[in-house]
């Protein structure tokens, strides 16, 4: 376990002496979705992962905290100066900020299906869902909200893979509620980033955020885009070794 600011968070490093190698989950999982392809990561690289707080081994926050802060937080503790940045979903956008924020401590960035920090959603309401959504949040019903998760997120179809992902992240919602604090916007200042960037989105994604993406890539210097077909939000389990090839020729544009 690692000290963040109020809490603690879990984090694992495959040790190693190659470049240090960052995986930042989604939303709508934790570290475990990373399984896939750690083999043939941490033959090469020195592999750090870490759940959010309220996600798979870590506990759930007490006190009001940023995804963002805990990043860094993890990177000092292992004493990380540079590294590269796989980020999923909610893990791309802190992948994003730290970025931005901190440009000198990211030598690459492998963005899956990113959230983008500050991009205007539009305006398309599901009531149904919505009030379906919240009753679940009211009686803290796990196999409720992991279900609508996967209407929203899963359209590839359920796996045992998949559905624990999802009560790990039902999980997190009903431990964190309020106390997970919005990262800095970041969508007016992707011109601003000038490390090798790909970006890998699949075309059965939620369809705004497939927007929102090749948004994201186009306004980000030399990103590399790649929508894989018949792929949803979860790219790790559903597409892994081409999510090692995005990777692996990310790093390569790097020199790592």
């Amino acid at each position: 376990m690692i000290a963040v600011d109020g809490g603690e968070v879990w984090a694992d490093d495959s040790g190693g002496g190659g470049p240090p190698v960052v995986l930042l989950h989604p939303g709508v999982g934790d570290s475990r979705i990373w399984e896939p392809v750690m083999p043939a990561l941490t033959a090469s690289w020195r592999v750090i992962r870490y759940d959010a707080r309220g996600f798979g081994r870590s506990p759930a926050p007490a006190v009001k905290f940023s995804l963002l802060a805990d990043l860094i937080t993890v990177l000092d503790h292992f004493g990380l100066g540079r590294v590269a940045i796989v980020g999923c979903s909610q893990g791309g956008g802190s992948a994003l900020g730290l970025a931005l924020d901190h440009p000198a401590r990211v030598s690459a960035l492998v963005l899956l299906c990113p959230g983008v920090p500050g991009y205007r959603w539009p305006e398309e309401p599901d009531d149904e869902l919505d009030a379906e959504y919240e009753r679940a949040l009211q009686s803290g019903d796990v196999e409720a909200l992991a279900g609508l998760m996967q209407r929203a997120w899963a359209a590839a179809g359920p796996t045992p893979a998949v559905i624990e992902q999802l009560r790990s992240a039902a999980r997190a919602e009903l431990s964190s509620r309020d106390l997970q604090q919005q990262d800095p916007p970041v969508v007016d200042r992707l011109g601003e980033i000038s490390v090798p960037t790909s970006l890998l989105v699949g075309d059965a994604d939620y369809p705004p955020l497939i927007e929102a993406d090749r948004d994201a890539a186009a306004r980000i210097p030399g990103c590399e885009l790649t929508v894989a077909p018949g792929m949803d939000h979860l790219p790790p389990l559903r597409e892994p070794d081409l999510v090692l090839r995005v990777i692996k020729s990310t790093l390569a544009r790097a020199g790592w």
